[in-house]
């Protein structure tokens, strides 16, 4: 039971990574400025669930990676945090445009995670990432549901 908590939160967190830009508006209102690295959380709503080094320690657990795993893992995850920032800001792009450079580059990241990984955490990651994509569409479609694993073990 707690390993499928911790996989709905490391999905939610990941899928919840580009979620907000997709319904965000095409340009920051002048007193939204993203915060410095390392700020606390404004609000309350729950942005420390997407610090990139929070959701690599989740990872890090769930796919038993060595510290030096972690550690490139974490990297990674800031670099895609960076980036998507950079994304959301673009005021002169479309918000469609932005939310496709966001999908690639989550892909991008998706991508080099696997990289760092041996053969049974690549087949475990593999299937974190199946069950988020089906949970996501299932959510597209307005169908009932919980966490990306609810229904699972």
């Amino acid at each position: 039971m707690l390993k499928n908590l911790f996989l709905a939160l490391t999905l939610a967190g990941l899928a919840g990574a580009v979620a907000p830009a997709v319904v965000a508006q095409d340009a920051p209102a002048p007193d939204q400025q993203a915060a410095p690295a390392g700020a606390p959380p404004e609000r309350g709503r729950g942005h420390d669930r997407f610090d990139p080094a929070q959701r690599a320690e989740m990872i890090g657990k769930k796919l038993n990676l060595s510290s030096d795993q972690q550690a490139k893992v974490a990297d990674i995850l800031k670099s895609e945090q960076s980036e998507m920032q950079k994304i959301h800001s673009d005021a002169s792009a479309s918000q469609q445009d932005r939310r496709s450079k966001m999908m690639d580059l989550h892909k991008s990241s998706n991508d080099q995670i696997r990289s760092v990984l041996n053969a049974d955490q690549q087949k475990k990651w593999d299937e974190m990432q199946s069950r988020r994509e089906q949970w996501v569409k299932s959510r597209q479609h307005g169908a009932p549901g919980g966490a990306p694993d609810s229904d699972q073990k």
